[in-house]
């Protein structure tokens, strides 16, 4: 995932973006934009039939999380697969009830 997030770094300074998409909070705001428009994909319809009709915009929401969420990794010096594996651990020692 790290080479992922290296990938996702090097794009943004090709394009001279390094700087200014890298603010923590931006970051965070971003996620919740685009978790948002994600929702919006299943809004008034059951999951089969968003899947169905919206999974090209379904797939370019979660890339949209999902490179945001791994830039606010990388800009806190994290590497992605560790946050995961870190959350999982936990879940794994929770009571599930």
């Amino acid at each position: 995932m790290k080479e992922l997030q290296n990938e996702i770094a090097d794009f943004l300074k090709s394009r001279n973006w390094q700087d200014q998409y890298q603010l923590k909070k931006d970051l965070a705001l971003s996620i919740s934009i685009e978790a948002a428009e994600l929702l919006e994909c299943f809004q008034w319809k059951d999951s089969a039939e968003a899947v169905a009709t919206k999974q090209d915009e379904i797939l370019d929401e979660l890339g949209d999380v999902l490179i945001y969420s791994l830039q606010l990794a990388d800009s806190l010096g994290l590497d992605g697969a560790d946050i995961v594996r870190r959350k999982m651990e936990k879940n794994k020692r929770r009571s599930w009830e």
